[in-house]
């Protein structure tokens, strides 16, 4: 097992990891996401949709909606996000809305990711880190939809 820097980008997409292990426990899509403030994580969550038969219930939007609970204000301009896949376009929004500080995630998403259509859609002064252990994240969305078409 790999070992992390316990503050680092790796150790937080670790914790989102896992929370995209439980959505596939669940029959999920194995997404996870996490929200950092002062190196503290405020709230967890993973993919819901099948759960709560809802499509707007992303990993990002329950860890959103979590987090500003959390803080008790609706912006998030001192958080970071950790997420397994590139956010779609309207995780996005929601998240430019929240006025997120930094988004950190793993692999790009080819067919859903908001950067197919704009890098716009976030707020202008949120810093973007892609690439953290996107080999694990691509795998787990990879192997999970292989299943699926059997």
């Amino acid at each position: 097992m790999m070992e992390f820097y316990i503050f680092s980008d790796e150790y937080f997409m670790g914790e989102a990891i896992k929370e995209a292990k439980s959505a596939e426990q669940e029959g999920e899509i194995p997404i996870g996401a996490v929200v950092v403030w002062k190196k503290r994580i405020i709230s967890r969550s993973h993919n819901m949709t099948e759960r709560l038969n809802d499509v707007t219930a992303h990993a990002e939007m329950l860890a959103i909606t979590a987090a500003t609970n959390y803080i008790g204000g609706k912006y998030l301009k001192d958080c970071a996000l950790y997420v397994t896949i590139e956010p779609c376009p309207m995780c996005a929004s929601a998240l430019s809305w929240a006025q997120i500080g930094k988004i950190v995630f793993g692999a790009h998403d080819p067919k859903h990711g908001y950067s197919l259509i704009s890098s716009s859609l976030l707020h202008p002064q949120t810093l973007i880190t892609s690439g953290i252990r996107k080999e694990e994240c691509a795998e787990m969305i990879s192997e999970f939809f292989k299943k699926r078409r059997v």
